[in-house]
């Protein structure tokens, strides 16, 4: 089984290369194609990117679109979404691949945090629980494409909360596996803001999606709590 990995981005010049680098490491001819999809970042990821290796496509921000546009460009019979500012284990191809094996079409890491505070170290504890509100993009999403194509992908018109939108999509028809590794991810939102804050605004969003708010809605609410680039 042949794996293709998308990666959508938006002003990531200072990570891509060692995501790419990480991703291309140790596949032992499992990699079909690696796809980063840039939103019209204003920095140098795209260059950066296609240096590092990665085929780079264009296309308008969000990252919801960007990864349906990546699919569209890729053959693998297994996808593997990664976030641009996250470092999945050496190994993540092979335990993907191995989790399909045991008839989990559908799956994600746990993930801890590229930071020593003790918060941090409670979040990313969590990670290890089958459970939608310990879910997200960050945590790097495996779907057979098969799967991916059944559930329609995800929606082009989500512009926040679409990993939760398609997991919770995914959990109704197939069985999902929490891989017992670590995704290293970046704590930038938690510096750049405050845990409080950052913990704050994820409760509301969530719920506020929970609840039917609109798309609209939802992404006002959450750049105005947080300075986030999407």
């Amino acid at each position: 089984m042949k794996v293709s990995i998308i990666i959508p981005t938006l002003n990531e010049a200072e990570n891509i290369s060692r995501v790419i680098e990480r991703l291309t490491k140790r596949t032992n001819g499992l990699l079909s194609d690696l796809i980063v999809v840039d939103g019209g970042s204003e920095d140098q990821t795209a260059a950066i990117a296609a240096k590092a290796g990665a085929r780079v496509i264009q296309t308008p921000p969000g990252r919801a679109l960007q990864m349906n546009r990546g699919v569209e460009q890729t053959s693998g019979e297994l996808l593997y979404f990664v976030h641009g500012d996250t470092l999945p284990p050496e190994d993540c191809i092979d335990k993907i691949v191995q989790a399909v094996a045991e008839g989990y079409p559908v799956g994600c890491f746990r993930f801890r945090f590229d930071s020593d505070s003790w918060m941090l170290k409670m979040n990313a504890y969590f990670t290890r629980f089958n459970q939608i509100w310990c879910r997200g993009g960050d945590q790097s999403l495996f779907i057979t494409r098969e799967a991916f194509n059944a559930l329609g992908g995800y929606r082009d018109d989500y512009r926040i909360m679409e990993d939760y939108d398609l997991i919770i999509r995914a959990r109704k028809q197939y069985p999902f596996k929490v891989i017992p590794d670590d995704v290293l991810v970046s704590a930038r939102k938690y510096e750049t803001n405050s845990y409080l804050r950052v913990q704050a605004a994820n409760f509301i969003v969530f719920n506020m999606f929970r609840l039917g708010y609109s798309q609209e809605a939802m992404a006002r609410t959450y750049k105005r709590l947080l300075n986030y680039r999407y």
